[in-house]
């Protein structure tokens, strides 16, 4: 399976959660963020390859279902609720992600 995980930066939430979970019971997991200056930016092409999108906020949801609603329409969207309060890697957010995450996989 694909996961594919967005923040609005990919420094940080979404970072972390590709790093956790690419490999995890044999998914691949990508990740990027939905700003113009965003270290990777969302395609439409990582949208396609994405088998479910894990977004951290609603505002990640909004903006991809706003700028590729006929890409997302037929796509498993999860909203995390994992607010910009986490360092990249950090112990708290990891526990969090890795609570949260298999349960919607």
């Amino acid at each position: 399976m694909h996961l594919l995980f967005l923040c609005s930066q990919n420094k940080r939430r979404s970072l972390t959660a590709e790093k956790l979970f690419d490999g995890y019971e044999g998914h691949q997991a990508r990740s990027a963020g939905t700003e113009s200056n965003a270290r990777i930016k969302v395609t439409p092409g990582l949208l396609g390859w994405a088998d479910i999108i894990f977004c951290m906020e609603k505002k990640h949801v909004r903006r991809i279902k706003e700028k590729y609603p006929e890409i997302v329409a037929d796509k498993k969207i999860v909203c995390l609720n994992i607010a910009d309060d986490y360092s990249f890697m950090d112990d708290d957010l990891c526990e969090l992600l890795e609570t949260v995450v298999p349960e919607n996989t």
